[in-house]
């Protein structure tokens, strides 16, 4: 992200790897699952070269999905990158952030992890999700230290540094 003259960056991170725990036990079960199926319907070897594969895919797809999404959050914007091959770029201005909702899953609080949905102003239909982040209340506070420090870049450039120059 190409920061704007004045802007500083409050918060840069990538889904935990605590985040990514559950994707992986869900390919461990799948993996567990066609290694015992095909134990018992052809041979030890098809079974266990089975769960091998299975279970190296699902290791490799998880350490990427976790380094190819980036969050950022900085005193004018919050911004959502995913990709490696393609890119996928969700950006708002900080201004816009109206609600900042945390959900934690029973399994999320036991491996303290967390979700941190933004609800901005005029998107309905767009979702704007940091997902699998450790400590979602440090992301919570990092959002409104942003937008206190927007604010006070915004009074500063206004006639007089006051809040609509009326001296308040």
């Amino acid at each position: 992200m190409d920061l704007h003259p004045g802007e500083e960056i409050v918060f840069e991170g990538h889904p935990s790897w605590r985040g990514v725990l559950s994707f992986y036990v869900k390919g461990l079960g799948i993996a567990l699952a066609v290694g015992l199926i095909l134990f018992f319907a052809i041979s030890t070897g098809a079974g266990v070269g089975a769960f091998a594969a299975i279970m190296v895919v699902v290791i490799l797809a998880g350490l990427v999905k976790r380094m190819a999404t980036r969050y950022v959050i900085s005193t004018e914007r919050l911004n959502i990158r995913t990709g490696i091959l393609s890119k996928h770029v969700q950006q708002t201005s900080i201004d816009r952030v109206q609600n900042v909702n945390t959900e934690q899953t029973f399994l999320d609080r036991l491996l303290r992890v967390g979700a941190v949905d933004f609800d901005t102003a005029g998107t309905d239909d767009s979702e704007f999700t940091f997902r699998g982040v450790s400590n979602p209340a440090a992301i919570v506070a990092a959002v409104d230290r942003a937008q206190r420090m927007h604010r006070r870049e915004v009074q500063a450039e206004q006639p007089g540094g006051t809040i609509g120059g009326t001296g308040l």
